[in-house]
């Protein structure tokens, strides 16, 4: 018999004599991009967080509409872990292009499940093999041909089921939400589902150790991605202006917010309380979240790096001229167009300092998805207490991949609208400066369009201007403007969300971070831990720095700064804000467009341990 022989039969034998691994392993789904498998592969991950199990997605997509490889990596972790780890032990090889390549990858004791009609070049000994009938089975339905290609995923999840003891109910009810309760496609997709099951049933001995049992880990968690949770509470935050250009990863921002308004904020008489635009350009975009903004209303915008260049300018506007507006930028890997579709943390530098002369934003850091919907809407009231654009800084994992989190806690406190003076306080106080600093905090008194009284008209402008808004350039009026902007930053550090700090008895290691990567972070502390290396964790949710972070790292002998940045630019500004620790403040800067993995801070951290 031919090893191709071998490699097409069924998989024969017993997994007795194998340890049982449940609930702890990674699924890698390889197809097409636009094959329509994200329906199937949401499926799985559903199941699987409904059957009470810690489920994490990954999905690496390609920068085009179709044609190209994706990768959807699914990881169940009993113990709650949710970072990307680096290999995948059970493999869907459902693209050619890929296959050899993808099978090369898996580990020894792997699965593979693939499609009847492919002949491996390259044999895998190590490895157990699924061949599926997937044409064969998909002949005998009644589908439209054109639909097949598309519901041919189906045959993999029904394996999968079949493999891994997925309960076939669950899968039922997550077709149901995926169509809204439309039962026409629930039946076609359920029908190759259960006919794949049968005919494994029939067919295939189950000879690995792989298997899914149900659990109660994920008692009370939804699952939303970060983009939609950040969209969501914008609009609890009071949002009433949108404006954007269509940018990958952030569109599903726009997208998200237009569906929640009309959902959570019905027409009343044929008539609707806010606008949402689609501009020319990011120029025009942000140029009018700071009209809207000027004019009173809680406006916002989202994009990604690209469009955060062409913002420059406005952004600077919006600082010196101080207009409230909030930007989110899902970051991905750059410069230029970069990797569109991958994960980077690489625009905190030009963020923080976007617009020319000396300007400095402030910048929010979310790192999960409560913190992506609380950031939704206290952006709005920090923008309009400072008088300034705020950024939001996610990133392609966090805003596009879906995650686990506890439901959402609805604002608690009235909206801050600053200090805006009415028309009552016009007539108490006769007049206002609108860049006088009255109280010491860098932060001015404004009045909005509509205000009656006849002095509460001020002249906007980004150029030089003395207290009254009065266009100035005498170098005393300049000067005292800019250091008054300085005031107004220094404010803001106590203003902006504090980090989150983990410290840990008997440490001499400190880890910074920021955003995604802390997940990542966590499992491989658990792990040095079970090394006898213990280290405590500070993650940064906001610029400017403050005195938490100075102070942590002041308190620790050795400090690792990990970051999806080639150039260490998070370092870099730890740098500028804590200079005289400069030297000792060790990067594990990693950029390959990929999510980060515990293995990776675990090994780099080791690396420079052993080498002191």
């Amino acid at each position: 018999m031919s090893t191709t022989d071998v490699l097409d039969l069924p998989a024969v034998g017993s997994s007795s004599d194998k340890p049982t691994i449940i609930n702890d392993f990674s699924i890698v789904v390889a197809t097409v991009n636009g094959s329509g498998s994200q329906t199937a592969n949401g499926l799985l991950a559903r199941a699987a967080f409904k059957m009470g199990v810690p489920v994490s997605s990954k999905n690496l997509f390609p920068s085009n509409i179709s044609g190209l490889p994706t990768w959807y990596i699914i990881r169940l972790s009993k113990d709650g872990y949710v970072a990307r780890r680096e290999q995948s032990e059970i493999l869907v090889a459902f693209n050619p292009a890929t296959a050899e390549e993808d099978l090369a990858n898996l580990p020894a004791g792997g699965v593979c499940i693939y499609p009847d009609d492919y002949r491996f070049t390259n044999q895998r000994p190590d490895v157990t093999m699924y061949a599926m009938p997937a044409k064969e089975l998909m002949k005998q339905t009644e589908i439209d041909p054109k639909l097949r290609d598309h519901v041919r995923n189906m045959v993999y999840v029904g394996a999968l089921a079949f493999l891994l003891d997925i309960e076939v109910e669950e899968l039922s009810r997550g077709l149901l939400a995926h169509f809204n309760g439309k039962q026409k496609p629930v039946d076609m997709n359920m029908n190759v589902i259960n006919m794949t099951l049968d005919w494994a049933r029939t067919n295939l001995v189950k000879d690995d150790p792989y298997k899914i049992e149900r659990m109660d880990r994920t008692n009370g968690l939804i699952m939303i991605d970060g983009n939609s949770a950040g969209a969501l509470g914008a609009v609890y935050g009071g949002v009433t202006f949108a404006s954007w250009y269509p940018i990958t990863p952030s569109t599903s921002v726009i997208d998200a917010l237009t569906s929640y308004l009309h959902q959570l904020r019905p027409a009343q008489d044929g008539k609707v309380d806010f606008a949402i635009i689609q501009a020319e350009d990011e120029l025009a975009a942000i140029g009018m979240v700071l009209g809207a903004g000027w004019a009173g209303a809680r406006s916002m915008t989202a994009t990604s790096g690209p469009g955060i260049s062409l913002m420059t300018e406005f952004a600077g506007m919006g600082y010196f001229a101080e207009i409230p507006g909030v930007i989110w930028d899902i970051q991905r890997v750059g410069p230029s167009t970069g990797l569109p579709t991958r994960t980077s943390q690489a625009d905190i530098l030009p963020v923080y300092f976007l617009g020319h002369g000396d300007t400095r934003q402030i910048v929010l850091l979310p790192g999960n998805m409560k913190e992506c919907f609380e950031f939704g809407w206290r952006s709005f009231d920090l923008a309009e207490r400072l008088q300034t654009p705020v950024f939001v800084l996610s990133d392609l994992d966090l805003g596009m991949n879906t995650w686990m989190t506890e439901p959402f806690d609805y604002p608690d406190q009235p909206m801050d609208r600053g200090k805006v003076l009415s028309t009552e306080d016009m007539n108490r106080l006769g007049t206002f400066g609108r860049y006088e600093d009255v109280d010491g905090d860098g932060i001015t008194y404004r009045t909005l369009p509509g205000n009656e009284h006849p002095m509460s008209a001020y002249f906007t402008r980004g150029t030089g201007h003395n207290p009254q808004a009065v266009y100035s350039e005498r170098p005393d009026d300049w000067k005292q403007n800019l250091e008054r902007l300085g005031r107004k930053h220094e404010t803001a550090r106590a203003m902006v969300p504090k980090p989150v700090v983990d410290e840990r008895e008997g440490a001499e290691i400190g880890i910074i971070a920021y955003g995604s990567t802390c997940d990542a972070i966590n499992e491989a502390r658990d792990q040095l831990r079970a090394q006898g290396i213990e280290t405590s964790f500070i993650r940064i949710r906001a610029l400017p720095l403050e005195s938490t972070l100075t102070d942590f790292v002041h308190k620790y002998k050795r400090v690792y700064v990990v970051e999806l940045s080639e150039d260490a630019q998070l370092r870099s500004l730890i740098r500028l804000h804590v200079p005289e620790r400069a030297d000792e403040l060790n990067s594990l800067a990693h950029l390959d467009g990929l999510p980060l993995t515990a293995s990776y801070v675990r090994k780099g951290i080791l690396d420079v341990e052993s080498s002191r």
